[in-house]
């Protein structure tokens, strides 16, 4: 009975260990002429480490304000968001920073690379701020994985959307992340290069076992997802 009731703890505290992702009640009010607005309304649900979760529904119903408090890039109005074993609600803006800069990536719809920078030195930065040893040699690397290893010399306005994105995926890949977050990743795009450059991210999201959230309106996207949230008028619908 005792060897039972071990065991039974034991695979509590694996099951514990192996949640990546814990969101508990999490909501969003904003002030607005009318009074608060609320963007979000008690959040709750947890993902494992590996897994892949898509977040949809119709633009305004509070996809992208879910992504950032996921990741820590804003603070919510009411629950707590427990990531890679950290309690986000306990760091301050400057610690939360820090604590992204070694386990989380990004990819967004806008690409969000500097102009002023080569496609290698865009995909450095990150590495060089974590700093990594050998940026220059993980980014090469990186922009070859995503196929762009005669373009490292090349900046952002030389690259056509679809290469922009895959500097973006390099840059993101890069340090390794435990967790990645994706908005909107194809969605300025064609759908012939949406469709590549969202085999690429799910290509490399399994090599590197991360941890992807995925915030999209592409149905062949979300498809490819373990897990699915749908968000209406800032509430999660039950599936």
């Amino acid at each position: 009975m005792a060897h039972r009731h071990s065991a039974a703890k034991a695979n509590h505290g694996t099951l514990l260990n192996n949640i990546i992702i814990q969101a508990e009640g999490l909501s969003k009010q904003i002030a607005s002429p009318e009074g608060l607005l609320t963007i979000l309304d008690d959040i709750s649900f947890s993902m494992r480490r590996s897994e892949t979760l898509a977040v949809v529904g119709a633009s305004g119903s509070g996809k992208s304000t879910l992504l950032g408090l996921l990741a820590g890039l804003d603070t919510p109005t009411a629950g707590r968001v427990v990531l890679d074993g950290t309690d986000l609600n306990t760091l301050d803006e400057d610690g939360r920073s820090r604590w992204r800069a070694h386990r989380v990536g990004f990819v967004f719809q806008a690409f969000h690379l500097l102009p002023s920078l080569t496609a290698l030195e865009n995909v450095m930065l990150p590495l060089e701020l974590a700093l990594q040893q050998d940026p220059a040699g993980a980014a090469r690397s990186a922009l070859d994985r995503v196929g762009l290893a005669q373009r490292v010399g090349h900046y952002p306005y030389q690259l056509s959307g679809g290469e922009q994105q895959r500097v973006a995926i390099a840059r993101a890949f890069a340090p390794r992340p435990r967790v990645l977050f994706a908005d909107e990743p194809t969605g300025n795009l064609d759908r012939k290069t949406g469709a590549a450059v969202g085999n690429l991210l799910f290509a490399l999201r399994e090599e590197a076992g991360t941890t992807l959230v995925l915030v999209t309106h592409e149905e062949t996207l979300a498809d490819h997802c373990e897990q699915r949230l749908t968000l209406e008028m800032g509430r999660l619908l039950k599936s």
